[in-house]
């Protein structure tokens, strides 16, 4: 249901943030307590603020509304991804190149599945980052089809 639901929805804002010069970067319906959340998250290459949240929520609220693709009450959040930006797609990962990511993968890659570091570069089959271990510098190989989860990184 959930996926129906995030998909019917992703279609839509997808529609709206393109008129508007955004990217949609995700769609998350979910329960928190007894409350259904339906979260929209929207970023651009200037970055996006109030105002742009504000005028994707009102029009993808109308659309809905009309669509109506969910049943249940629920909250529309939509919010920029934040500094740690999620990379779903091949492209948000070349976009990355040059700034710090931290990645989880599948399986084990020498015994590790978590990579922070430096994306050096992305080819669209590896990814190879740039670690820090200890006082060390070393670059890691990570193949792109073992990725489970990347985003943007803060290091501090």
């Amino acid at each position: 249901m959930a996926g129906n639901i995030i998909s019917k929805t992703e279609t839509i804002a997808k529609s709206i943030v393109e008129q508007m010069d955004l990217e949609l970067v995700e769609v998350e319906y979910v329960k928190e307590g007894k409350n259904y959340f339906l979260r929209v998250y929207i970023d651009s290459e200037k970055g996006v603020d109030l105002d742009d949240c504000a005028a994707v929520s009102e029009k993808l609220s109308e659309a809905l509304d009309q669509d109506d693709p969910i049943e249940e009450a629920y909250y529309l959040e939509v919010s920029s991804p934040g500094a740690e930006r999620p990379l779903k797609k091949e492209e948000d990962v070349k976009k990355a190149v040059g700034k710090n990511v931290h990645v989880t993968t599948y399986a084990p890659i020498d015994g590790e599945k978590v990579f922070e570091g430096k994306l050096l570069e992305f080819d669209g089959e590896t990814l190879t980052i740039q670690m820090i271990v200890k006082t060390r510098t070393r670059s890691v190989q990570v193949p792109y089809e073992k990725v489970a989860k990347a985003r943007l990184a803060v290091i501090i």
